[in-house]
């Protein structure tokens, strides 16, 4: 599969350089447009093989799959300069708040068209990604989701679900990193360097993911093994009810719907 990827910005950079890295496409196959040949240029020496051009129509000329990693406002410009060959190719759009309806007004009805959300850890191969399709084949479908997997997990669904799942991932990941942020100045507070306190907890809260993600568990579950009887635990638990930890996030998800 030719994969052409229109835009080497933060978030076509990282999918350019996942690919890379994986199985499924060689480097040989992608090719990556955008009018910054700085940026073009760091990408060709991450993994040489990638091409690159300033000219988005020279990338998806012979691309079977197109990915648009461009700002929402640039999508219907950017497009409707290009020669697409609706019935051949596949459109991959990772452009927040464009539907697939929008997309496929401005392509064509008939194009097999997916609208991703991935977050910002794709540049650590870890992202969630949120996957939506129109026109698509459960081969085509499955083909996305392995693609995407290998930088980190990909999930599919439908797109009336979009706006809802974005807030616990996209948005999500921020607030998991507020909690870092948060537990590293009371580390401080209780006399751990920075940098310490910040590695301690970033692990804890990559270890808590992992017991979910490896195993067929729950939090409550997993709370529950480490808050004895009068322990510490339950006591730090109780506080942060008390200080409405639980209901505070349930509100800060449901603000960024």
């Amino acid at each position: 599969m030719k994969i052409a990827i229109i835009g080497a910005g933060n978030m076509g950079g990282a999918i350019a350089k996942g690919l890379a890295q994986g199985t499924i496409i060689n480097n040989n196959d992608i090719t990556v447009a955008d009018p910054d040949i700085e940026k073009l240029k760091q990408l060709q020496n991450f993994a040489s093989g990638i091409t690159i051009t300033t000219q988005n129509q020279n990338a998806v000329e012979n691309a079977d799959t197109i990915i648009l990693a461009v700002k929402p406002w640039l999508v219907a410009q950017i497009l409707g300069q290009l020669k697409i060959d609706s019935k051949r190719q596949v459109l991959i759009s990772i452009a927040a708040g464009i539907s697939l309806e929008q997309l496929a007004k401005i392509v064509s009805p008939e194009m097999t068209i997916f609208r991703l959300v991935p977050n910002t850890a794709i540049s650590e191969l870890a992202s969630m990604t949120l996957i939506a399709s129109l026109n698509a084949s459960k081969e085509q479908e499955q083909q996305v989701v392995d693609i995407f997997n290998e930088m980190g997990l990909a999930m599919l669904i439908p797109e009336s679900q979009i706006v809802a799942t974005t807030a616990l991932t996209s948005c999500g990941i921020a607030y998991v990193l507020k909690y870092i942020h948060a537990a590293t100045e009371a580390g401080v507070e209780m006399g751990i360097y920075p940098k310490a306190a910040m590695k301690m907890i970033a692990q804890s809260v990559k270890g808590a993911a992992e017991l979910i993600l490896n195993n067929d568990t729950h939090p409550a579950i997993e709370i529950d093994k480490v808050t004895t009887p009068g322990g510490i635990t339950i006591k730090g638990l109780n506080e942060l009810d008390h200080a409405g930890f639980s209901s505070a996030i349930i509100r800060a998800m449901k603000a960024s719907k």
